[in-house]
């Protein structure tokens, strides 16, 4: 066992994802970052309930990557499940079925816990450590909104807008007609106006003002959509850490890239350099999110991090 690897698995609402890495006080060093599209969150947003087959396969990518943890000598592993296991009625059947394959226990992680490590882990980039930062990590259950600078937040949320959430609420054809399209910007929009807007705004306004009355304010979106965005923008075919965090998307960028991905039907976006297959349909609700948060809070510019909540686990992993 190596003393300061350790490994954190990320049981989300669209896929599991494992972290292994050398930690060294604040400083993470990844040595390996997998993930397997699970599908938690399939079937789940009319009853609240966990399907039996995605517990099944959850538990089953935990186990392989808790082996793959100790093949790499992790001296400790941490299993933290986030939005549809949070808002499930019968979590315990997949903690259960977890820790039965794994042998592992779940800590079941609140909305506030979890904005709070994807701020901790984006900010360990020492670039991004002291400038004026809101952070919008989009997953499959839940979107995080936190604003910040250093280590001092001023505003963390949690909200039920996923990308496999919106996929179930509203349903589209393999080529999404424009009237598709345009109900997803609008439930988007409706959603930001209505629930986020009053209370993000507020907050922007305070950081505006700290800032001699420029929005100086940075929109960094982490996570699974932001970092396919970055990789299909630079055409990257692998996961290349420097180059994902050196792309910037304006917005006539994300706007060129909604209109891209909405026109095509499934088997060509899978066909997409940048675009893993499997996430050829999640993408849709994804990139209209940001572009209608980059609309509705006027930013001009997309920058990504390829760190967040793991990152941030990891290093409180004992």
């Amino acid at each position: 066992m190596k003393a300061n690897r350790r490994a954190v698995i990320d049981v989300g609402t669209n896929s599991v994802k494992l972290l292994v890495a050398d930690v060294r006080n604040s400083v993470v060093e990844p040595v390996t970052e997998q993930s397997e599209q699970t599908r938690l969150g399939a079937g789940f947003y009319e009853t609240h309930r966990l399907q039996p087959q995605a517990i099944a396969d959850s538990a089953r990518a935990v186990a392989s990557f808790a082996a793959k943890a100790r093949e790499l000598q992790a001296v400790s592993t941490r299993v933290i499940a986030t939005s549809a296991a949070r808002d499930a009625v019968n979590p315990a059947e997949l903690t259960s079925a977890i820790e039965q394959a794994s042998g592992l226990k779940v800590e079941i992680i609140s909305g506030e816990q979890e904005a709070d490590w994807v701020f901790r882990g984006v900010t360990t980039a020492p670039e991004l450590a002291s400038q004026p930062l809101l952070l919008l990590d989009v997953g499959g259950g839940s979107t995080e909104f936190i604003l910040g600078r250093g280590r001092d937040k001023h505003f963390a949320k949690s909200y039920p807008m996923g990308t496999v959430r919106l996929l179930e609420h509203l349903p589209h054809g393999d080529l999404p007609a424009v009237t598709e399209l345009a109900a997803y910007r609008k439930w988007v929009r409706d959603f930001l106006a209505k629930a986020v807007h009053p209370d993000l705004e507020p907050a922007l306004k305070r950081e505006t003002r700290v800032n001699s009355g420029q929005r100086s304010v940075q929109l960094i979106g982490t996570g699974g959509t932001a970092v396919i965005l970055a990789r299909m923008e630079a055409r990257l075919e692998n996961h290349d850490r420097a180059r994902i965090e050196a792309t910037r998307l304006g917005i006539a960028q994300t706007k060129a890239q909604v209109k891209r991905l909405w026109g095509l039907p499934l088997v060509e976006r899978k066909k997409i350099t940048g675009l893993p297959r499997d996430r050829a349909d999640v993408i849709l609700p994804g990139v209209v999110i940001y572009e209608g948060v980059m609309e509705e809070f006027g930013f001009q510019e997309l920058r990504v991090s390829t760190r967040g909540l793991r990152f941030a686990a990891v290093m409180d992993a004992a």
